[in-house]
C-alpha cells in the first residue's frame, strides 16, 4: 500500500507504514501533522478492511487518500458507519427466528469491533490535538453509533436467548403432555392386550357392562400411574382429583 504521492509527510509517520497493507485503524502524530488510518464500514460476510486515509496538515488544511473534499469525505465515512447500524436496526425489528438474530449478529460483531476501533482512533486525534473542534464533534458521532452497536448486539442476544428457551419450555411441555398420555394409556393397553388373547377369561359372556367398568378401571389405573411418574410416589387421590391433574396437563 503506497502513500499518495503529492503527500509530504514527516518520516516519523511515513516510515510506519508496512508493504502489503495500511495496517488497523490509528492515529499517527508528528510535528502537527495527523494521518488518520481508517477502514471503511465492513460488509456481513467480507474478510477484506478497506483502507483510506486521512491527512491534517499543521495549517487544519484536510486531504484525502481517494481526493475529492477531504473534510467531506471524513463525515461521509462516519455517515456510512452510523447507515450500517442504522440498517442493522431495522432488521433487529422484523428478526421474527432464531436464525433470523443469529445472522444479524453475525452482522453486528465485525461492525461493532470497526466502530470501536474508529471511536479509539478519534480519540487519539482529540487528545493529539484537542483545539481541533471538528474531531472532537466526529469522535462523539463515533461513541454514539458505537453505543448504539452496543446496544443493539446485547438486545440481539438476548432475543436469541430468550427465542431459545421459549421453544426448549415448548418442546418439554409437549413432552410433558406425550409423557402424561404415555402413563395413562399404558396400563389400559397392557390390559387390553390381556384380554385380547385367545385365551379363554371367562368374560366373553358377561355384560357390556363389564366391557366399560374394566375400560375405566384401565383409565384410572393410568392415571394413578401417571401420579406415581410425576410425583414418584402414590398419592390417595380420588378419581376427580386425577381427572383434574389431566386436564391441566393438556392444557
Amino acid at each position: 500500500m503506497k502513500l499518495p504521492p503529492t503527500w509530504n509527510l514527516p518520516s516519523a509517520i511515513s516510515d510506519r507504514f508496512g508493504q502489503k497493507s495500511f495496517g488497523k485503524q490509528r492515529a499517527m502524530v508528528a510535528d502537527d501533522h495527523l494521518v488518520l488510518i481508517l477502514h471503511k464500514a465492513p460488509k456481513p460476510g467480507d474478510r477484506h478492511r478497506e483502507g483510506i486515509l486521512f491527512w491534517r496538515r499543521p495549517d487544519s488544511r484536510w486531504e484525502c487518500s481517494k481526493g475529492g473534499v477531504a473534510f467531506q469525505q471524513l463525515t461521509n465515512h462516519l455517515k456510512e458507519y452510523q447507515t450500517a447500524e442504522e440498517e442493522l436496526n431495522q432488521f433487529y425489528q422484523i428478526a421474527k427466528t432464531a436464525e433470523d438474530y443469529f445472522n444479524l449478529l453475525e452482522a453486528i460483531t465485525p461492525l461493532q469491533l470497526a466502530t470501536e476501533n474508529l471511536h479509539a482512533t478519534l480519540q487519539t486525534a482529540r487528545e493529539a490535538i484537542p483545539q481541533d473542534r471538528d474531531i472532537l464533534d466526529l469522535r462523539d458521532w463515533a461513541y454514539e453509533i458505537e453505543r448504539t452497536l452496543n446496544i443493539l448486539y446485547i438486545n440481539t442476544k438476548n432475543a436469541l436467548d430468550f427465542k431459545i428457551a421459549t421453544e426448549t419450555e415448548s418442546a418439554a411441555q409437549a413432552g410433558n403432555r406425550l409423557n402424561t398420555l404415555a402413563a395413562i394409556f399404558f396400563p389400559l393397553t397392557a390390559i387390553s392386550c390381556v384380554f385380547g388373547m385367545n385365551l379363554r377369561s371367562g368374560f366373553e359372556t358377561q355384560s357390556p357392562i363389564m366391557f366399560w367398568l374394566i375400560f375405566i378401571a384401565g383409565i384410572w389405573l393410568g392415571l394413578v400411574v401417571r401420579q406415581w411418574v410425576f410425583t414418584g410416589k402414590f398419592s390417595q387421590l380420588s378419581f376427580n382429583q386425577l381427572a383434574m391433574n389431566l386436564k391441566r396437563d393438556i392444557k
